[in-house]
């Protein structure tokens, strides 16, 4: 009995999250007129060209191609650059270590539209505007910061005796690094993958920033372009916000274990 409040919290809380979702999916089955004169009720009759003529059209691909590239990229980046730089904040004694680290943990309230004016204007000087790298090395500078912090309780919880253990078999601090330490954080790394892939794919104001053409558009600006193309029919923009949310859920139903598993061994660890 006491666990009933419990359950009775997360299903109202599920209900909160899947009745917003399932009302889309099924609103993107009417049509525009269905919708104003039922919007509650099930699709009478069922309209799947909404759903087939997105998915036939190559500009969608292009855009969920676009946003899968730069989501990758983007945690390539940030976990190898992280990894290297939380490695010596936990492995090292050097002065004003804590200071450096201190500066960045200051990334975390350090909010991206105070630096939009700057970014843009940096960017137009190195050229890489309508350029993908234009997303990519900025995303991956603002996931620096919790990335770090991450890793760095990772790689502090690691034993001292392992590292001494490698030195006297005649491996190095990067053999140390590259063949003990990045195999046993593996659930750290591919917590902060995670991240890094979620948070990228669901970027709307720097690709909006960097991209004046449609070329490299990702996801949350194509649905703000459909959205405003087709604002009379509103039930093919519901089936455009469903398929542009499909990736992204089938994503995070296959890393939530990885996720949720990599940030509950952190917090039994620290």
């Amino acid at each position: 009995m006491r666990s009933l409040p419990l359950h009775v919290v997360l299903i109202v809380v599920g209900a909160v999250m899947a009745v917003p979702l399932l009302y889309a999916v099924l609103s993107g089955f009417k049509s525009t007129d269905q919708l104003s004169r039922n919007p509650v009720g099930l699709p009478d009759p069922w309209v799947g060209s909404n759903y087939s003529g997105i998915l036939a059209s190559t500009d969608f691909w292009r855009l969920v191609g676009n946003s899968t590239f730069i989501a990758i990229a983007t945690a390539l980046l940030v976990v190898a650059v992280s990894a290297l730089a939380a490695f010596s904040f936990a492995r090292f004694a050097f002065r004003g270590r804590e200071v450096l680290f201190t500066l960045f943990t200051m990334g975390l309230m350090f909010p991206f539209a105070v630096a939009a004016l700057p970014l843009f204007l940096l960017l137009r000087a190195m050229g890489l505007l309508d350029n993908p790298l234009g997303v990519i090395l900025p995303q991956a500078a603002f996931g620096l910061p919790m990335t770090i912090i991450i890793l760095r309780g990772f790689f502090r919880q690691i034993p001292g005796e392992l590292e001494e253990a490698a030195t006297l078999d005649g491996c190095g601090p990067f053999g140390f690094f590259w063949r003990v330490l990045l195999p046993m954080a593996r659930p750290a790394l591919g917590t902060v993958s995670v991240l890094a892939v979620v948070t990228s794919w669901n970027n709307f104001f720097l690709p909006l920033l960097v991209f004046t053409e449609s070329t490299w558009w990702t996801i949350p600006i194509g649905v703000q372009q459909f959205q405003g193309q087709y604002s009379a029919d509103t039930a093919r923009v519901f089936a455009y916000l469903v398929l542009a949310m499909v990736p992204a859920l089938a994503f995070y139903s296959v890393a939530e274990r990885q996720l949720v598993g990599g940030l509950t061994a952190g917090a039994t660890k620290g």
